[in-house]
């Protein structure tokens, strides 16, 4: 890659993205994240706010301040975190709401796990970075202390207290919650025969017919996407914990157990032998659609990499290795648009049912598929993707009017301005997490 790449993806990051959500996301009246925000700016001050969105705020600010070292991002994680703590957590039955209203009374009750994993993926990120640009060795009460180990078994937030006075401190605070998300999701989530996470509980975390978990989604039992977003959440608490409890490390190694099996059962079950991800499953794993998402392909590539060197586990880096690359490849020869220089959607219906819009998160995660494939291989077939797909970002996908990345063009590299700029499903988290990869692998920042 050249100087004038990755000087482009500083400048994307740090005078676009960062800048454009700290102005138009929130909701300071009401304390909280805009639930849908137009292509002109405005904002539905009405629509519910998904615990989602929110948690991925909370990571973009966080991960970006422990990148830079500069404490000045964590305002945005601030807001983020007070209005994860008062307005979604579940007193009552634990965990986290799906979504809840402008005025923080609950939308849908429900434990849906892809929102329970965003939040510990959130929640584990934030407290690695106020230890680190905050707290330093000094815990709330003015002085060093070696911190109480919490036990993922139990009420991990009433264990890690200071025995004698009572006192946590925030990073203390928010790991813990990740830890009782996790504790949460393995006792209620989790499949220990067949394997992987299971897609929703009901509110009070019994069984639940209510799966789904979008209107594009379907209604079925266990599904590619939460399993790799479970996956995405237990390596961040993996590489975090650490951090926050440098002595932890019972729980540590119940969460690389976790991680571990699910990164087995993503290459056993999930992947296809085509070397596409199926979508969606029974319990089973008897594979229910035959869709296949470019996008999520070429994000689960560097996704299961990544697991496995935070796991520092040889063996299984070996195991995988092959397959990670081989992953990145089809993506690239067969969802690639090589003319224009951009991923497409999905294949579905047997192959004759072709989704050729741009998206913005499959180019997002285009960019971290082929950066890390060309990382692993040298090949320059995927430094080419990575250098097309951020021109195609720079020409099209950005809206160099009112700033950011349209959600969707057509072929054409139209926008689709029915779709959202930004929302429950469209933050700062699948671009800014682009722009931070390359930025860190590169030592670029």
């Amino acid at each position: 890659m050249n100087k004038e790449f990755y000087q482009s993806v500083k400048d994307e990051l740090f005078n676009s993205i960062l800048p454009y959500w700290e102005k138009h996301s929130r909701d300071t009246v009401n304390k909280g994240f805009f639930g849908e925000i137009d292509n002109d700016n405005n904002y539905n001050t009405a629509c519910s706010r998904s615990i989602v969105m929110t948690s991925r705020f909370l990571w973009t600010y966080s991960a970006v301040a422990r990148l830079t070292k500069d404490a000045k991002y964590l305002e945005m994680a601030d807001f983020a975190y007070d209005v994860i703590i008062n307005k979604y957590f579940d007193k009552k039955h634990n965990g986290v709401y799906w979504s809840v209203f402008p005025n923080g009374k609950p939308d849908v009750e429900k434990k849906q796990i892809y929102g329970e994993a965003f939040c510990c993926y959130g929640l584990s990120e934030y407290a690695a970075a106020i230890k680190e640009l905050r707290e330093g060795e000094v815990s709330p009460c003015g002085s060093s202390k070696e911190s109480p180990i919490p036990s993922a078994g139990s009420d991990a937030t009433r264990n890690a207290r200071c025995a004698e006075n009572q006192c946590e401190s925030i990073s203390e605070q928010a790991m813990n919650h990740a830890l009782d998300i996790f504790a949460l999701l393995e006792k209620y989530a989790r499949d220990y025969d067949d394997g992987g996470y299971v897609e929703a509980r009901a509110k009070n975390w019994k069984v639940t017919k209510d799966m789904i978990l979008s209107p594009k989604d379907m209604n079925c039992p266990k599904s590619m996407n939460t399993n790799l977003h479970v996956m995405e959440a237990y390596t961040n608490l993996y590489r975090t914990l650490p951090v926050v409890f440098p002595d932890a490390k019972p729980i540590r190694a119940e969460v690389g157990e976790s991680l571990k099996e699910l990164v087995e059962v993503t290459v056993k079950y999930i992947l296809q032998s085509n070397a596409h991800l199926g979508m969606f499953f029974d319990m089973n794993w008897k594979l229910l659609a035959d869709e296949i998402s470019y996008g999520h392909d070429i994000e689960a590539s560097w996704l299961l990499w990544e697991a496995a060197c935070e796991l520092e586990d040889e063996e299984l880096k070996t195991s995988i290795r092959d397959t990670v690359i081989k992953v990145a490849d089809v993506a690239l020869n067969e969802g690639f648009d090589h003319e224009n220089g951009c991923m497409e959607n999905f294949l579905k219906e047997n192959g004759t049912v072709r989704d050729r819009r741009r998206v913005w998160w499959n180019q997002a995660e285009a960019i971290n598929g082929f950066y890390n494939a060309w990382e692993m291989t040298g090949e320059e077939k995927y430094e080419k993707a990575c250098e097309q797909t951020w021109a195609w970002i720079q020409n099209h996908q950005k809206d160099k009017v009112n700033g950011e990345w349209w959600a969707e063009l057509d072929e054409s590299g139209t926008p689709i301005l029915s779709e959202a700029k930004g929302g429950n499903w469209k933050t700062s988290y699948h671009n800014g997490r682009t722009c931070m990869e390359v930025l860190r692998r590169s030592n670029n920042f």
